[in-house]
């Protein structure tokens, strides 16, 4: 005999057998028009919305074949005599001038025959930041690694000794000094910042007070102003006979300018730390720089991980500057390249190739902070 409640039993059965292929057959449908359920509900979904994807198109059509029509189809990518005249018979891009100016683009008037020094001295740097930005080798001994590669570095660049020829401060230039200047600019400022911002906080009046003036003062007046204090002015000042090299009078000030307004970022940070976070490490008869070492400055910092960065990508591009000091930066040697009347004409080119290596950086930048970003938020995500 047969109940009625096998009967359901049955039925509910053979549903749940036949429901799993009618979901596959469904997938390849699914698959098939998700791009262009994706274009209509972001690109179409209004006609305000389809106006302006048809006018980026168009606009695209009309920029891009062009754009690669100069600049990869019809360039002119080398120089068979070294000099311009087949990049003045062609009418696309000249990239040949990257081919007869690279050293001097990238390393300035560093003495011709010594390249070899500065783009190991480079690739050294690219390497050790590269390697620091791996989480699994912050340990202990990267500090020691980085001492030793500073110390190679300066060998490398000075020379004078093992060998090498002494090469002058005001000889240094192109990638390795604009590298040189963010990266030593950064590493001092950051610290000065944390300083300045606990400072400004600080219960303290006259701390307070000196603080907040220089944090104000410095950031009231644009680099260049600074920059010129630092290479006119500040030796004006020193006894006569004393005189301090440029390259370190520029480091300063960059260094200076950069603290202060990284301290008002870090300073933001420590604003949105909850004050119970202070107060339980004061029940806990912390002192206030084990306090602020363990407790409030790690939570602060990651907070404000973007304008961080964003001020460490302001100071790389802000090295620029130095040439008005007399110093030949990535820019400025490319600016010397090409003042060789045969590539003179080409100086979009030349422009184009320092942009881009300055793109490289600053998205490596970018890019990492957005990743170093989501690393150390995996505890509080929510």
């Amino acid at each position: 005999m047969i109940r009625p409640q096998d009967d359901i039993h049955n039925a509910t059965a053979a549903a749940d057998v036949e429901e799993p292929s009618s979901a596959v057959l469904a997938a390849p449908s699914a698959v098939v028009w998700k791009p262009l359920n994706w274009a209509k509900s972001n690109l179409f979904d209004s006609v305000p919305n389809a106006i302006m994807t048809l006018l980026a198109v168009l606009l695209l059509w009309e920029v891009v074949p062009p754009l690669l029509s100069w600049g990869v189809f019809n360039a002119t990518w080398f120089s068979a005599d070294g000099t311009a005249a087949a990049c003045r018979d062609g009418t696309g891009a000249c990239w040949a001038l990257m081919g007869e100016k690279n050293r001097l683009m990238l390393f300035g008037v560093y003495p011709y025959d010594q390249h070899w020094r500065p783009a190991l001295a480079t690739a050294l740097v690219i390497a050790m930041l590269a390697t620091s930005a791996l989480r699994r080798f912050w340990v202990p001994a990267l500090a020691y690694a980085w001492l030793g590669v500073v110390l190679v570095v300066a060998w490398l660049m000075w020379g004078g000794i093992l060998g090498l020829r002494y090469v002058e401060t005001p000889q240094w230039g192109g990638l390795p000094l604009t590298l040189g200047l963010a990266l030593l600019g950064i590493v001092l400022a950051f610290p000065l910042s944390i300083v300045l911002a606990l400072g400004r906080r600080s219960n303290l009046p006259a701390i307070r007070a000196v603080c907040t003036g220089y944090i104000e003062l410095v950031r009231g007046v644009p680099l260049v102003s600074v920059l010129f204090m630092a290479s006119v002015m500040f030796p004006l000042f020193l006894p006569e006979g004393v005189t301090i090299d440029k390259l370190l009078r520029a480091l300063v000030g960059m260094t200076l300018f950069t603290a202060a307004y990284l301290a008002e970022a870090v300073r933001g940070g420590l604003q949105a730390i909850p004050r119970g976070q202070e107060e339980a490490a004061d029940a806990l008869g912390l002192p206030y720089w084990r306090k602020m070492r363990l407790i409030v400055l790690p939570q602060a910092l990651r907070l404000v991980i973007p304008p961080i960065v964003n001020q460490f990508i302001s100071c790389f591009k802000d090295t620029s500057l130095v040439t008005i000091v007399g110093l030949y930066d990535l820019l400025a040697a490319t600016k010397a390249s090409l003042a060789d009347p045969d590539w003179r004409p080409f100086f979009v080119e030349g422009y184009i190739a320092a942009a881009l290596v300055y793109w490289v950086f600053c998205f490596s930048m970018s890019r990492y902070s957005q990743w170093l970003e989501r690393e150390l938020a995996t505890g509080t995500r929510r």
